[in-house]
């Protein structure tokens, strides 16, 4: 469901999709290929929220941000995240159940591990690994995790297709 709140709408790519199931208002901007999955909500009422290409945002997470924030391409939002970040960096994951705190900041390929709390306003250098709670880096991503980034939004991309594709139109 796409609503407008004080005179902004979700800004939708032509190729991008959002589940009838999900919630999106306010200043939204998705870009190309990206995808919005069911019971998702995204809410883009005390700033802009611009999600770049090839990103997904999976089933139950929740978008919020208390000033502009950027997601950048190819980005992987697993099951039941929740996200407040200024800003995720290309080709950035995290894992099922992360919360990202306010004023977080993430470099490109980096992870953030299942159920990892990043705190607020946490700067998160590119090619990082952060586990734990609160979340630390622990490790460097390597090319096997680069990977592995970029065949899960490709699948999400294909995923968001084979539903359209089948009737799915979604908002």
């Amino acid at each position: 469901m796409l609503r407008e709140l004080d005179g902004k709408k979700p800004q939708l790519h032509p190729t991008a999709w959002v589940s009838e199931a999900a919630y999106v208002i306010g200043d939204i901007e998705l870009g190309e290929d990206s995808s919005i999955w069911p019971g998702a909500v995204v809410r883009g009422d005390t700033g802009h929220i611009k999600i770049g290409k090839g990103t997904n945002i999976q089933d139950n997470c929740t978008i919020h941000s208390d000033a502009d924030a950027e997601y950048g391409d190819y980005v992987t939002l697993g099951h039941g995240v929740v996200c407040h970040a200024k800003k995720l960096g290309n080709y950035v994951l995290l894992g099922n159940g992360a919360i990202i705190n306010d004023g977080v900041e993430v470099g490109e390929y980096s992870i953030i591990a299942a159920g990892a709390v990043v705190l607020e306003n946490t700067k998160i250098p590119p090619h990082s690994m952060v586990v734990g709670i609160p979340g630390q880096v622990r490790a460097q991503t390597q090319e096997r995790h680069h990977n592995l980034i970029r065949r899960t939004s490709q699948s999400y991309i294909e995923k968001s297709k084979r539903y359209r594709r089948q009737g799915n139109l979604g908002s």
